[in-house]
């Protein structure tokens, strides 16, 4: 999938008009129909089943909240199937409207900015529970998995199910991820596909529970680890790319530390710096080749670096600083490319320059819980994102190190030291590598 681009100079892309709000609009029974058999040829090709877990307790009409975990593009066309003829909106990053806004309305989509705080998506989303009387699909956890598990939920949530006083039903996928990981450059492997459709909350228990309960129910049920289910599972993957970058989410080497020399290529992957290679077996396991193996589980390894990561952040040795290429998206007309720039991320937060020195654009840590960065975004390459309900600035580095995974690993721990304003218990030291 591909997104309009534009260029365009920085001071007259400040000069276009804004997005004009408008009310979500009730989808037509046709453009749902028509998403189903749209997705019917892949999830045929998937042997995809499922199981209703206590959806009888749903009544016919009934406006509801359905959560999704979120693996790949194949979750939208399971929603489409289990949730068909049910009237629904979908909320969906806001870039996925451009060029097709009046397609993404009139398919009841709701546009959402990644990890912003946006009152008046609530306030859409209230519009449509209790107006237009649908149900309203929303992935909380508003990013694609880099390792397979689970990424954070805002702690707003609890409070959500609260202020639209509905059902939360729960959609859980098995084997989306197995199927099409985020890291692997859209090459989709052969891989059954399964889902649970669960009723988890009626309108009176969620009266009746505290907000930090519902936070914690809705955290339990959002905990997975897509790896252990395919080694548990006995899921055999056998493609010969199933290792291509993979470096992406592995970016550091556990035998020598070097950050930014990693490299997967076919089953493999391996560090540059010192020699150490590994294999992705078929079944999701990590063997080294030789030696030690530091790591049999790749979330356990992405668990590693977010420590060496916080570990930086608290000895305050943490920093990039890289050359991007920039684009703005300040309507969904279209991106618009502006030049290029610098962007530094530290204790202090973000700091984006660029543009012959016009743009300077800074965010703090507590701005947000976690970060919008992507893999080959719209096949343009890897971004991270940064911005506000106005502005969303488009970062695509222009270096050769993987340090998109790094950078939303240290915006979601610095947010978290940033909320406790106190000092974590200091992690063993890890090697600090600055990207310059």
């Amino acid at each position: 999938m591909k997104i309009k681009v534009k260029d365009m100079d920085y001071e007259d892309v400040l000069k276009l008009p804004a997005e004009t709000h408008k009310k979500p609009l009730k989808s037509k029974k046709l453009l749902r129909l028509l998403m189903k058999a749209f997705s019917y040829s892949d999830l045929k090709a998937t042997h995809f089943s499922y199981q209703n877990i206590g959806m009888d307790q749903l009544k016919k009409n009934e406006p509801c909240l359905v959560l999704m975990n979120h693996s790949s593009f194949i979750d939208l066309k399971i929603a489409a199937t289990l949730l068909y003829p049910r009237s629904f909106h979908i909320v969906c990053t806001s870039d996925g409207f451009v060029g097709k806004n009046r397609l993404m309305r009139a398919a009841g989509c709701i546009p959402a900015k990644k990890f912003v705080t946006d009152a008046v998506l609530v306030r859409d989303m209230l519009y449509a529970v209790k107006k237009l009387k649908s149900s309203v699909l929303i992935y909380p956890e508003a990013s694609y998995s880099f390792d397979g598990t689970a990424t954070p939920l805002p702690e707003s949530l609890g409070k959500c199910l609260k202020l639209l006083d509905v059902p939360v039903i729960m959609i859980r996928t098995y084997g989306a991820f197995a199927r099409d990981p985020l890291y692997n450059n859209l090459k989709v492997r052969k891989v059954k596909v399964s889902a649970d459709i669960e009723y988890l909350l009626s309108p009176e228990k969620i009266k009746e529970t505290s907000v930090a309960e519902l936070n914690r129910i809705l955290k339990q049920n959002f905990s997975f680890d897509n790896f252990r289910w395919q080694q548990e599972n006995k899921i055999c993957i056998s493609e010969d790319f199933r290792a291509d970058y993979l470096n992406r989410v592995l970016y550091k080497c556990p035998n020598c530390q070097t950050e930014g020399k990693m490299s997967g290529k076919g089953t493999e992957i391996g560090c540059s710096a010192c020699g150490k290679k590994y294999e992705l077996t078929e079944y999701g396991f990590i063997r080294a080749q030789s030696g030690t193996t530091e790591f049999d589980h790749i979330p356990d390894w992405y668990q590693w670096e977010r420590k060496c990561v916080r570990d930086e952040l608290l000895s305050g040795t943490y920093l990039l600083d890289i050359p991007v290429d920039i684009c703005m998206m300040v309507n969904t007309k279209s991106i618009y490319r502006v030049g290029t720039g610098r962007l530094r991320h530290s204790t202090e937060g973000f700091h984006l320059t660029g543009c012959n020195d016009r743009l300077n654009y800074v965010q703090k840590p507590a701005a947000s819980y976690s970060l919008y960065s992507d893999y080959y975004w719209y096949e343009i390459g890897d971004v991270i994102c940064i911005g506000g309900t106005d502005i969303l600035y488009y970062c695509f580095p222009k270096i050769e190190e993987d340090i998109v995974a790094k950078t939303r690993l240290a915006a979601e721990e610095l947010y978290k030291m940033t909320r406790k304003n106190t000092k974590a218990i200091s992690l063993p030291s890890c090697t600090q590598n600055t990207f310059a």
